[in-house]
């Protein structure tokens, strides 16, 4: 689907490498020819000759990671600059824009306002350099150094002497701290870094500020690229690159030297280099030294990711590690074997006797068990195997043994087996455990409350939830945050023994090193969710790596989802998309011409058909398409639904009394909600049930968003009594099977599909699982599977 700007369409969406606009043009901005090589390329050339190398295996690996680095060279000179503080560049011809750049924009992210403009080239002749300048004064007096002034009045100084909007001077701060000013006039690219700004418009605000001095070689505008090209690789959902798709992109972007350029940031430390070893099926891996080295591919990634990667391997490896199952393992009931099989004690406690049978299970050794908030609580594995033979289906009491002797299990199925974690939860609180789910949204909460209040011994049909479910039940921000759950301890840590993470396909890498971190040693972590959904807006790919490294116990459901919705999305799921027999208008297919009538047939939906047939009101029916931009993008698609459900002149912002919102207070993080009004302080939202107040900054950056039409990864985590999914023609690009697993699945009663793509949908769920992502998780997770098996001791 076509947007009107860059950074609007979802990860699915969008192209997958970064570096999408043509080198030619780039350069042209830049400003004229390749800079003159410096003294140190031959060192460098040779470091880009032994990555290259290692990549295509002529080299050993360990060989290039162990070469001494060369050492830091002094910064570059910087040229002089020709423009007096406060004098804005004449006006020339505008630019022809350029294309979007791969390393797509979350389609969550909230919306930027505009970077500036790519300054107009100078109008003093042709630039140094240039094929076809000719000899002469043609080149303009230099002009006293830029002086900026302290403070954020300098930072708008700065902006306004390169062209670009003083508006954008509060995020430059934000982002370069509070030596704004000085950072951009040493290094005019360092503008990259606040969000929205382009690099062509960096350019352009370099060639403003430098001149003639503005080259396309300049070794600033290179590590600043190297530095945008990763971070829009992490807004796409990667965690590094590899080497050879990085140089692809700087040289696409008139980079003269990208190996030189590469090689420079790895030895300056902007950025880390990695080695990840490439499996190739049917071949083993090297077991010693003098095996075959096994081909390698090299990555480049950000620090932040990386430290963040590597927290995460760690931590879960620490869990495991720090583990201590139950003594007694004789109880154990083997995974995949009912209750009825096990051969137990016919007098072992049923659900209503699991509380009396916990204080036999506590402690054995109160002084080897303690943390910051006191004695922990060991049940012994008869206790277990009590819980898990009276839990209420076969697959909860597989996962609850599991649970029993592992300290990290990952969990997998559809929406109807979300009852076995709620029904494992209720079992670990029965035995004096302090357990809890935590769910990607207000949303997910809620579904999870309602399994623990069916599964809780006394609870009676048709009642409403207890204290004690609503409590055990959190979402992930609420949990970190300190607003749900337990609270820390005195360490700081969680203070709980078991947490459940339900929708753990929503979990980034930087939200997962964080929660890792919170859980002292010993804890339980299930990780559950279904594998077949979008992965996290963030970078990373946390479930589906930890899954395919088998770094620890897996629990697979086969609790099926029922009904005709359920059936439709199990076959997505595998590949199928079939027909379902929908005798209650469950699964309706509406099929369109083009955007104009996708439109209208969504509205008409929505606000008519929908209501009439089935009593489902507009206010419970959610529509889902693919990116914010396009004919028929939530932008356009909430312009036309506001005009019929809730006209009126948009006097908050855009937004009145009654409209519903959609706010992203973070990445991955979209709170829904109806607007209540607007003050001083900013937007008011009821966001169920919860007052919440978005700022006016915020609201004017377009943090906040119309909330009838979402997009998927928007949508991700949550449900609704009906949905109306939209796939007008230009969707077809965007469409994976996981796209249209997410998006089908919001629906509970009832699902309308706009059809407008053709056979393109059946082929997107047959032959495009999803939109890969680099990462070096699975790796990490390996290595520390393969270290404890080396030495069983360390654990």
């Amino acid at each position: 689907m076509s947007t009107d700007r860059a950074g609007d369409n979802p990860p699915e969406q969008e192209a997958a490498a970064p570096g999408g606009e043509a080198g030619g043009e780039a350069g042209r901005e830049a400003g004229g020819a390749p800079a003159p090589r410096s003294d140190s390329a031959a060192s460098l050339a040779s470091l880009a000759a032994a990555v290259r190398a290692v990549e295509s295996g002529e080299r050993s690996a360990a060989s290039f990671f162990a070469e001494t680095p060369r050492a830091a060279k002094a910064p570059a000179a910087r040229p002089a600059r020709d423009g007096a503080a406060g004098a804005a560049p004449a006006p020339a011809p505008q630019q022809a824009p350029q294309p979007a750049s791969a390393g797509p924009a979350r389609e969550e992210a909230a919306q930027r306002p505009a970077g500036p403009p790519p300054a107009p080239a100078r109008p003093s002749g042709p630039e140094p350099g240039a094929q076809g300048a000719t000899a002469g004064p043609t080149v303009p007096a230099a002009r006293p150094a830029l002086v900026p002034a302290p403070g954020i009045e300098g930072v708008r100084r700065v902006l306004a002497a390169g062209g670009a909007p003083e508006a954008l001077a509060e995020r430059a701060a934000e982002a370069l701290g509070q030596q704004a000013a000085e950072a951009l006039t040493e290094d005019p690219w360092q503008l990259l870094t606040v969000p929205g700004v382009r690099p062509e418009q960096a350019d352009g605000f370099a060639r403003a500020l430098l001149g003639p001095a503005c080259e396309p070689g300049d070794e600033r505008r290179a590590q600043a690229l190297i530095g945008w090209l990763l971070e829009q690789a992490a807004v796409a959902g990667h965690s590094a690159l590899e080497a050879s798709a990085l140089r692809a992109a700087l040289a696409q972007r008139a980079v003269p030297e990208p190996d030189e350029a590469l090689q420079s940031a790895i030895a300056d430390g902007a950025v880390l280099v990695f080695q990840d070893a490439l499996d190739t099926p049917g071949r083993p891996r090297a077991a010693t030294d003098d095996d075959e080295e096994q081909p390698v591919r090299v990555l480049l990634g950000l620090d932040r990711l990386a430290m963040a990667e590597e927290s995460v391997a760690d931590g879960l490896a620490r869990l495991l590690n720090t583990f201590e199952p139950p003594a007694d393992e004789r109880s154990r009931i083997a995974p995949g074997t009912a209750p009825d099989d096990t051969g137990a004690d016919d007098t072992a406690p049923a659900a209503d006797d699991t509380e009396a049978a916990a204080p036999e299970s506590d402690t054995t050794d109160a002084a080897d068990d303690t943390d910051a908030s006191g004695p922990r609580v060991r049940p012994s594995a008869g206790a277990w195997a009590a819980v898990a033979t009276a839990a209420p289906s076969g697959c909860a009491a597989e996962l609850i043994q599991t649970v029993a002797f592992s300290g990290l299990v990952t969990h997998t199925g559809g929406e109807a087996a979300r009852a076995e974690p709620a029904a494992l939860i209720a079992a670990a609180r029965a035995l004096g455990l302090r357990a809890y789910g935590a769910a990607h949204t207000a949303d997910g909460r809620r579904r999870l409350v309602a399994h623990l209040a069916e599964v809780a011994p006394d609870a009676a049909p048709g009642e409403p939830a207890g204290p004690a479910a609503a409590e055990a039940a959190v979402t992930v921000s609420g949990l970190l945050s300190g607003a749900e759950g337990p609270g820390r301890d005195a360490d700081g840590a969680l203070a709980l023994d078991l947490l459940v993470v339900l929708d753990a396909p929503q979990l980034d890498l930087e939200t997962t090193a964080l929660l890792v971190e919170s859980l002292t040693d010993g804890t339980r972590l299930v990780l559950s969710g279904d594998p077949g959904v979008l992965w996290s807006a963030g970078p990373g790919r946390l479930f589906q790596d930890v899954l395919q490294s088998r770094f620890c116990p897996q629990a697979a459901s086969r609790t099926p989802d029922f009904g005709p919705i359920g059936e439709l999305v199990s076959g997505i799921s595998v590949g199928e998309l079939t027909e379902v027999d929908a005798p209650g208008k469950e699964v309706v297919t509406v099929p369109v011409r083009d955007a104009a009538e996708a439109v209208h047939r969504t509205v008409q939906l929505v606000a008519d058909s929908v209501p009439r047939a089935l009593g489902i009101p507009a206010e419970q029916t959610q529509v889902i398409t693919v990116g914010h931009g396009g004919a028929a993008g939530t932008r356009a698609l909430n312009a036309a639904l506001k005009e019929r459900l809730n006209a009126g002149p948009g006097r908050f912002g855009g937004f009145d009394p009654g409209d519903r919102a959609a706010y992203s207070p973070a990445l991955g993080r979209t709170l829904l909600g109806t607007v209540t009004g607007a003050d001083a302080d900013g937007l008011h939202l009821d966001c169920a049930g919860t007052a919440v107040v978005v700022p006016r900054e915020q609201v004017d950056s377009g943090a906040v968003r119309h909330g009838w039409a979402l997009t998927a990864h928007q949508a991700a985590g949550s449900r609704w009594p009906a949905a109306v999914v939209v796939l007008p023609g230009d969707a077809a690009g965007g469409l994976t099977r996981a796209w249209v697993h997410t998006a089908f699945g919001r629906a509970e009663r009832h699902l309308s599909v706009v059809q407008g793509v053709g056979q393109a949908l059946s082929r997107a769920v047959a032959e495009l699982p999803a939109k890969e992502r680099t990462t070096r998780l699975r790796t990490l997770l390996r290595l520390q599977a393969e270290e404890q098996s080396a030495d069983p001791a360390a654990g």
